[in-house]
């Protein structure tokens, strides 16, 4: 019979050799744990996977607009320009009024252009004002040139109707300088009265396709508050309350014009 202690000694040996001679394994790391500490260790951007979809995005979209989109387009217009207040009750408008611009596309909402109007209109004053108080003006015909720097916004209409689709509304503005010629018909002793002011353009327009990335026709409306520079004159204010004439020419300008537009 075995004595204790030899089982004793037989039980620790194979203890021993059963812990020190099977081989150990290295433990398999989480990967959900790996990205979480590849986020929070220090340089990390917790944002890179959505930057890369931003930056994927707007690739796909470059590649539409160099696809599908309109890179120039040169502008020629015909319309009315008319006016408000005192302006506008002495002036007859001689339409039309003309326009050529050129423009930019920088993507399908965007576009940038850089223009000329010219617009004509007459006032007749037939008796002696502030200025002229030696001879009726008589007839005075007027002529208009402006010079714009213009910013369109195209809507996006891709989830509107078809009619909203088709039209390709937008809004416009223009910084403007515009430079006025009054000439005195009846009395051509009297000088040329010229000058220029800064106006600001605001409003809208539809731009329908004849044919896709070729040829457009624009319809564009316009609200226009110029600083002309016979804007506060009293050069035909009326002498006395039985004589007739303008106190001043104040008044804020509006203008429709339609383009044909030829893009490439």
């Amino acid at each position: 019979m075995k004595s204790p202690l030899m089982v004793f000694c037989l039980v620790l040996l194979f203890f021993s050799w059963f812990g020190l001679g099977q081989p150990c394994l290295a433990q398999t790391p989480d990967p959900a744990t790996s990205l979480e500490e590849d986020d929070l260790n220090l340089g990390g951007d917790i944002f890179t996977d959505f930057n890369e979809e931003l930056d994927a995005a707007h690739i796909v979209e470059e590649e539409r607009f160099y696809r599908y989109g309109r890179f120039f387009a040169f502008n020629l217009g015909l319309g009315l320009t008319s006016f408000d207040g005192n302006r506008g009750k002495a002036y007859e408008n001689t339409p039309p009024s003309y326009g050529a611009s050129f423009t930019f596309f920088s993507d399908f909402q965007k576009a940038y252009s850089l223009g000329v109007e010219f617009s004509k209109h007459n006032f007749y004053v037939d008796q002696i004002v502030n200025k002229y108080a030696s001879a009726p003006p008589g007839l005075i015909q007027v002529s208009m040139l402006r010079v714009f720097l213009a910013f369109r916004y195209y809507l996006d209409t891709s989830n509107l109707g078809t009619a909203l689709t088709y039209s390709n509304p937008y809004f416009v503005t223009r910084a403007e300088y515009w430079y006025t010629t009054n000439k005195f018909v009846d009395q051509p002793s009297f000088a040329k009265d010229s000058g220029g002011g800064l106006g600001l353009g605001i409003g809208g327009g539809l731009e329908f396709p004849i044919k896709l990335k070729e040829n457009y026709v624009n319809i564009e409306f316009l609200f226009h508050a110029v600083n002309f520079h016979d804007k506060y004159t009293q050069d035909y204010r009326p002498l006395s309350s039985n004589n007739y004439g303008y106190d001043d020419l104040t008044g804020n300008t509006y203008s429709v014009m339609a383009y044909y537009s030829m893009s490439w």
